[in-house]
């Protein structure tokens, strides 16, 4: 039991980090009455634009973090990103707060290392061959060791920054580089991974709440530079592959442990599924689950937070999205043909409200529901293709 928000009795969630995946959270979570707190490093940010309250600070910076933390008191701390001091997060849980899923999965997927490592050489589970380094250098040997084309990523970043493939031994300063420009929080550390040669990504949404462990339907989707263009749901895929997939997704998912739901990203092969990543908070490609679920993610998610039951996930009816982003720097922008995209059939669509835009930045969604994945991700294109921004 607790009361309404904004009184002495009411249940306190904190989001940190306030995207349009957080916005979708605190949405959900007010419908069930809880109060929410938006945190980000920018003033205006999407998820602040619907909290109660927010607060901009660095929460890379654990003394800030921790003071805030101390002064809202929250019942539950929500990481919507990996750019966080999550030391702080630590030991304010071991302190006695209440960290989503739990401190744990927040530190060790902070950075594509500790998951990788916990996947690969604790978990044993199957994925893509993989190096690190710290220097162009030790670059250079991984990429000799692995062969070209591979894969090169920053430890840490988001929405496939300063990730590039690596074609040839010529190519490996500029990716370096590149990397190196794309990571956050200085990390000066990079995960080169074998080429794999996969006939489709899927992202498993698995939630873990009071009523056990539930799977949504899988996501196909299709990836430019390591941020996603276009989802789908469901993602055809056979009764063995949907085993293997569930198999590995629980056995990462059991061990980070916590309630809420896990974003877990798996290569489809002719050997087999291989695990890639997996995101302790909903997932940018779930944004399908609201056109195609009775709950999308985001309900779930908090649902799931809450301690509140999941005994079943429905799929609906297929659906799919299509993200439109900026190509330049500006604050001073408009997005247009959402009247024309709303003019399709079965189509909603997200403008996220981001202040700024950026070379690369998501700024809006369509989503489209239809009788077949095919027909969906057509409408879905189409209206996305409507959308434009214009910038003055």
């Amino acid at each position: 039991m607790y009361g309404s928000p904004l009184s002495t009795n009411a249940r306190k969630i904190m989001l940190l980090g306030s995207g349009e995946l957080g916005k979708e959270v605190v949405i959900e979570a007010q419908r069930l009455g809880v109060e929410t707190i938006a945190v980000d490093r920018y003033e205006n940010a999407p998820a602040m634009q619907v909290a109660h309250r927010s607060y901009v600070i660095d929460m890379l910076d654990p003394a800030a973090l921790r003071a805030l933390i101390e002064k809202e008191k929250p019942d539950f701390i929500v990481p919507e990103i990996e750019a966080i001091a999550t030391s702080a997060l630590v030991e304010l849980e071991q302190e006695g707060f209440r960290v989503i899923p739990t401190a744990r999965a927040a530190l060790l997927t902070m950075d594509r290392e500790g998951i990788r490592r916990l996947a690969a050489e604790t978990l044993n589970l199957p994925t893509a061959p993989y190096r690190f380094a710290d220097t162009l250098e030790e670059m250079r040997t991984a990429v000799a060791e692995l062969g070209t084309p591979c894969v090169i990523k920053p430890i840490m970043s988001s929405s496939g920054k300063g990730q590039s493939v690596c074609k040839t031994e010529a190519d490996v300063e500029s990716c370096w580089q590149y990397a190196m420009e794309g990571g956050r929080a200085k990390k000066q550390r990079v995960i080169v991974e074998g080429f794999i040669t996969f006939e489709s990504e899927i992202t498993l949404l698995t939630v873990r709440s009071s009523s056990g462990t539930t799977f949504c339907a899988p996501i196909g989707h299709v990836q430019k530079d390591g941020d996603y263009i276009e989802s789908w749901q469901p993602h055809e895929m056979t009764q063995q592959q949907i085993e293997e997939a569930q198999s590995i997704a629980r056995a990462v998912t059991d061990e980070l442990g916590g309630y809420g739901i896990y974003g877990v990203e798996l290569f489809l092969t002719r050997d087999g599924v291989l695990f890639s990543e997996v995101s302790p908070r909903p997932h940018d490609t779930g944004m399908v689950t609201m056109v195609t679920q009775d709950l999308s993610e985001f309900a779930l998610h908090a649902r799931a937070i809450l301690g509140f039951p999941v005994p079943t996930i429905r799929l609906l009816t297929p659906g799919a999205t299509y993200t439109l982003k900026a190509d330049r720097d500006s604050d001073n922008f408009r997005i247009g043909g959402v009247n024309e995209a709303l003019a399709l059939p079965n189509t909603q669509v997200r403008v996220f409200g981001k202040p700024v835009t950026k070379p690369g930045r998501r700024m809006a969604v369509a989503m489209s529901s239809a009788n077949s994945c095919d027909e969906a991700r057509k409408v879905a294109k189409q209206a996305a293709e409507l959308l434009s921004i214009s910038y003055e």
